[in-house]
Parts: structure tokens; C-alpha cells; sequence
């Protein structure tokens, strides 16, 4: 596997869906519309568009993902957060990845984008996004029901559209999500969203989707240096597409940092604590992929290149994924009022890995397991029982 800077081809003329075969290759397959969509940022810029059809939005390339906000409001300060979120925004890093069954995110959001309008000029509530999800149960998806959920996510946000709707659903044998996705392109179209999206959304059913011609803009899958499973069946189709990915588990909810390099959690309290419910479900993964011994020669490999570029293990985490083919955006968890990664973000951004570094990583990565084979494709994590 090679790691290049990807270039969005002419897709103009591209005017046939593609097809996998039994095999998980594309294929060409029968003439069916494409809606073709295209970035416009170069791997250093802080910002990417993401563009279909008329539908455009440009977010910072390393987004601040809320779910840290789950448990309500005693886990964190309201004005602490608030004031958090202002901090990033101020540094540049000024797109925020929030989900209404993650707890009060949306109500965060809507107090800080009122901050933002009072205390900010025009051109900096400009460049603020909010980004939000949605993850309904597979009953009907009626026009009325759609349009329900995504009013009690305005009013929450105090916004009139939505940024960015991404679109989860749980269930494939029940195709209900195809009728979602038009009701929120009908929606789109009233103004009352801007653009739609994806989260956690297969190869298979993503080309289901654009078959039926719903405009996406992107689809955000869990992806780092050990779980390489989007970069397969994926990347090919969004390359095709243009569609894009935004990433998360990118740094495994922390996993990837100098915190856990040279410590050994079979003994006792002996390392850092897995004290969060990403660290658990990313130190389940690791185990997946090679164990920790393994994920201890990656933490080294990768520590041996953050001090090169003076940087962290995390910035260099980061980095590798943002360069991968069809990444428009990575997300970095925030906990808001508790701890900041600001510099380390914004370090992202003038990042250059070489060749060097781009081979020692690969090297290590490879020797673990074929996460999709051992998982699935994108998203199937939560969908197997």
C-alpha cells in the first residue's frame, strides 16, 4: 500500500455507477447518474470543501468531536465548555462534530453559536460549523417524522440550517434509510439543512445510496493507522464519486499518545487507566488488530517521528490519516473544560511526513491483521453481534 496525496480527477464525464463484484472489486456496471462531488483544499490548508452539486460546505480539516459531553450536564461546566469551544474556535479550529444521543452537545453548540454572534465580528461566525447526527430507530421514516427530528436539532443548536446532517442507520435488512435520506434531501432543499451526510455507512449501501441519486457529501467511519479498513473497498468508490470521508478513532480515543508508550496493561495499575469508554472500545480494537506488544512498536515507531518534526505522537497520528485517499477531515475528541489539544491540532496543519516516515509506519501497520476481515467493512463494528 502506497500513502499519496490524493488529487480529485475531472470526474465530469464520469456518468456510470460502479458495481462490486463477488470479490469486492468495482467494477463498471449499467449507466446511472452520478452525483459527482469535488474538495478543494491541498493537504496543508486548514479548511476543505466539500461540494455536490449545489450543495457546498467548507469545515476545518481537524474537527472537534463532543461525544465527550455524554452523562449531561455533571460531567463537565456548562460555562467552562462554552468557554472551550471559544478557545478552539479562536485558534482557528472552528468546526464542531456534536451527535444528539451523545447528551447535551446540540444544547452546547446553540449557546456557544449565540456567544459567537455577540462577541464576534461577521466574518468569524462565518467560519463557524456545527456538524450534527442523527440515529433514529428503524421505524417508518415519514416525511413528518424526519421533519420532526431535525426541527428539535435547530431549535437545540438555535440555528435555522443545519451545517451538516450525518445520517446513521443500524439496521440494512430494512431499507427505510433510503426513505430518510430523500425526506432530508427534501428538507435540504427547504433550506432547513445545508448539506447531508453519512456516518458509519458500508461500501455497498453507500453506492445504494447514490444509485438513488441522494446527494451526499461525505460519510464518517472510524479510521487510524490500525484500522486501515476504509482506505480498502471504501476510498476506491469515494475516489470514483468524490464523495468524502471524514474519520474518527483516528488517535483511539487516546491510545495513540505518549501516555501509553512503554507501559504494559497486564500488570496490575501498572499503566494508565482505560478510564473512558473510548479507551475501552479502542484498547478492544488494538487487540483486534495485533495486540499490544504490537501497538507498543507502533507507539515507538511513531514517537521516533514525532521528535524528528519536534511534534506529538498524536500530531503524527493524525496526519497520516488526513493524507490518506479520499479524507477530507479528521475528528478529535474535545473534552471541553478538562483538558485542550490545541497546539497539537493546529501542529497538523504544517506537518510534512516523508517518505522515511511514511514507511516506518506502514511497515509496523501491515504486520497487523486485516481488520476487515476479522470486523467487516465500514461501520460493521456495530452491527455484529
Amino acid at each position: 500500500m502506497s500513502v499519496s496525496v490524493h488529487v480529485v480527477p475531472d470526474l465530469t464525464a464520469f456518468n456510470t455507477r460502479t458495481r462490486f463484484d463477488s470479490r469486492g472489486r468495482i467494477g463498471a456496471s449499467s449507466a446511472v447518474r452520478c452525483c459527482v462531488t469535488t474538495t478543494t483544499a491541498t493537504p496543508e490548508s486548514q479548511r476543505v470543501t466539500l461540494k455536490n452539486g449545489n450543495d457546498s460546505l467548507d469545515i476545518c480539516r481537524v474537527l472537534n468531536g463532543m461525544w465527550q459531553t455524554s452523562g449531561g450536564w455533571g460531567r463537565i461546566d456548562r460555562n467552562d465548555a462554552i468557554e472551550a469551544m471559544l478557545r478552539y474556535a479562536d485558534a482557528g479550529l472552528t468546526t464542531f462534530d456534536m451527535a444528539d444521543h451523545y447528551g447535551p452537545a446540540e444544547d452546547l453548540y446553540g449557546i456557544f453559536i449565540n456567544r459567537v454572534r455577540r462577541e464576534r465580528p461577521e466574518e468569524f461566525l462565518d467560519k463557524i460549523r456545527g456538524l450534527t447526527k442523527w440515529v433514529p430507530p428503524p421505524v417508518k421514516m415519514t416525511s413528518s417524522y424526519v421533519r420532526e427530528n431535525i426541527d428539535i436539532s435547530r431549535k437545540r443548536m438555535d440555528v435555522s440550517s443545519l451545517d451538516m446532517l450525518q445520517f446513521h442507520w443500524w439496521d440494512y435488512s430494512n431499507d427505510g434509510y433510503l426513505d430518510a435520506l430523500k425526506h432530508l434531501t427534501d428538507l435540504k432543499e427547504e433550506g432547513k439543512i445545508k448539506t447531508v451526510a453519512l456516518t458509519n455507512f458500508d461500501t455497498e449501501r453507500l453506492q445504494i445510496i447514490l444509485e438513488n441519486e441522494i446527494p451526499v457529501v461525505s460519510n464518517q467511519v472510524q479510521h487510524s493507522i490500525v484500522d486501515m479498513r476504509p482506505q480498502q473497498k471504501m476510498a476506491e468508490l469515494c475516489q470514483l464519486t468524490g464523495v468524502k470521508l471524514i474519520t474518527y478513532g483516528t488517535v483511539l480515543g487516546g491510545l495513540l499518545s505518549e501516555k501509553f508508550l512503554d507501559t504494559n496493561l497486564s500488570i496490575p495499575f501498572a499503566g494508565p487507566a482505560l478510564n473512558t469508554p473510548s479507551l475501552q472500545k479502542y484498547k478492544r480494537m488494538v487487540d483486534a488488530w495485533g495486540g499490544w506488544g504490537l501497538f507498543q512498536v507502533l507507539l515507538q515507531t511513531l514517537k521516533v517521528i514525532a521528535t524528528k518534526h519536534g511534534i506529538s505522537i498524536p500530531t503524527v497520528a493524525v496526519k497520516y490519516i488526513l493524507d490518506q485517499p479520499a479524507v477530507a477531515g479528521s475528528m478529535i475528541g474535545v473534552r471541553l473544560g478538562l483538558s485542550e489539544h490545541i497546539s497539537d491540532s493546529n501542529a497538523v496543519f504544517s506537518l510534512v511526513l516523508d517518505d522515511e516516515d511514511i514507511s516506518s509506519i506502514q511497515e509496523v501497520s501491515q504486520r497487523g491483521k486485516d481488520l476487515l476481515k476479522v470486523i467487516g467493512d465500514c461501520g460493521d463494528e456495530y452491527r455484529r453481534i
